[in-house]
């Protein structure tokens, strides 16, 4: 009998996880509570995938050999109480795919804030290395996807603590934990510890031969440490002082040592700006490093790394104000990075879906650096709350195009208009993708 795999969810990692399992000769079966998009729905009819949507049904879910859940799906639904009862094994799509790419290396990437730069800019390392490398997990194309249609020599895996609450054997090379904050509790019983924990089992099956990177400046990462020992080679990062292994800065130059020589370059060169990215190219860097890539190389790409769409992605200058795009911003600590890295007077634009935040954090550089707040959602009224004293003026819009403009009457030249939410943007738009694509739209016609 063939293995029975359902695919809980038939999003981007789950219709990977199908492709991958049909074609290792799996009997999968892909099961979607909400509507399966139209060119994912076609995918799974060319590659005769059996589907249903819109409800689940108990009895095929519960009679299968494994279970792919999508990492959207907590576990607290009705479902998958009824699968642990049941005992049916839960894997994550990233273990699926893990089961099919074993002896290939792998760089996997998590933390709150900066994954979507590191793993790209960890890309363009290796790219720029001339390396047959391929960036995947939750930027783009799904790690299952990858291995089903064009697998690669080495994988460079953003990897979410959702996707890693179901892994059993996977296994990186090198593991890099850029930072933990306080994100998405609500999953984790609302006990920071428990959403700590989730982070570190990128190294649960980690040994000696393998890296597990991480900064030294983070509070919350060096008090698990202390309290875990991980059986991984412990390579940090800091900008706190100079190192002798590891990542960290020392006259303005950023030194990378790991396993002899070291690359050292001026921070000035860097392409990303701002303190946090500081950490994020030192965690790349590190990575080439532990895969034996040329500091010339390294130094290069750290130096020509072009930033990511909807990521303080510069749009462009309009009489002497520059258009920043920072749509992926969802969180609070996100806007905390952004404002910090911009030297010019700022006009935020920002609101939307607010998952509980804490503007405490950004008090400070909003009354610093920020001349106007332009809120854009259907309730403002928390940021209102949060933050009316602390900038001068504070304005609420329904919509991105009066947003824009409203934010353009408020900047004079030689300022910054910056859309860096700190929310979800479920309320007026699609995704982060749609609400930063809206933004430009609007940017452009003005």
């Amino acid at each position: 009998m063939a293995h029975k795999l359902i695919i809980l969810g038939a999003g981007e990692s789950g219709i990977g996880a199908a492709l991958l399992g049909k074609q290792q000769g799996y009997d999968v079966f892909v099961s979607e509570g909400g509507t399966i998009k139209d060119n994912y729905k076609q995918e799974l009819a060319v590659n005769h995938i059996p589907f249903e949507e819109g409800h689940h049904s108990w009895d095929i879910i519960l009679g299968s050999d494994e279970i792919v859940k999508s990492p959207g799906i907590p576990e607290k639904t009705e479902l998958m109480k009824k699968v642990r009862e049941k005992g049916v094994p839960v894997i994550s799509e990233i273990e699926l795919a893990y089961r099919f790419s074993k002896g290939k290396k792998i760089i996997a990437i998590t933390g709150s804030n900066g994954k979507s730069t590191t793993t790209a800019l960890t890309y363009h390392i290796f790219k720029t290395a001339g390396l047959d490398v391929a960036m995947v997990g939750n930027i783009g194309v799904s790690y299952a996807r990858q291995v089903a249609t064009a697998p690669a020599e080495y994988y460079v895996i953003e990897i979410s603590s959702f996707q890693l609450d179901d892994i059993v054997e996977f296994k990186p090379n090198v593991a890099i934990l850029l930072n933990i904050t306080p994100d998405h509790l609500d999953r984790y019983d609302y006990k920071m510890e428990n959403y700590v924990a989730s982070k570190f089992r990128i190294a649960m099956n980690q040994t000696k031969e393998d890296a597990f990177v991480y900064c030294m400046d983070d509070p919350e990462i060096m008090q698990h440490l202390a309290q875990q020992p991980i059986y991984s080679t412990l390579i940090p990062f800091t900008i706190m002082k100079p190192l002798k292994e590891g990542g960290s800065i020392a006259n303005e130059q950023l030194q990378i040592l790991v396993d002899g020589e070291p690359v050292i370059m001026s921070m000035y060169d860097l392409a990303l700006k701002g303190k946090h990215n500081l950490y994020n190219s030192m965690a790349a860097a590190i990575a080439g490093r532990t895969m034996d890539i040329r500091k010339e190389k390294i130094r290069e790409s750290l130096a020509s790394f072009k930033s990511l769409e909807h990521r303080m992605e510069y749009v462009t200058t309009v009489k002497g104000v520059d258009f920043i795009n920072d749509s992926k911003a969802t969180n609070v600590n996100s806007v905390w990075f952004a404002l910090e890295s911009i030297e010019k007077p700022i006009v935020l634009i920002m609101g939307g879906v607010d998952k509980g935040n804490d503007y405490s954090a950004i008090r400070d550089l909003v009354k610093e650096k920020v001349k106007a707040i332009i809120c854009m959602g259907v309730d403002n009224t928390p940021i209102i709350d949060a933050l009316s004293k602390d900038t001068p003026v504070m304005i609420s819009t329904s919509s991105m195009m009066d947003a824009v403009r409203e934010a353009f009457a408020q900047a004079t030249k030689g300022d910054v208009v910056m859309l860096s939410p700190a929310c979800a943007s479920f309320d007026l738009f699609k995704n982060y993708e749609d609400r930063g694509r809206k933004f430009k739209e609007a940017v452009k016609a003005l």
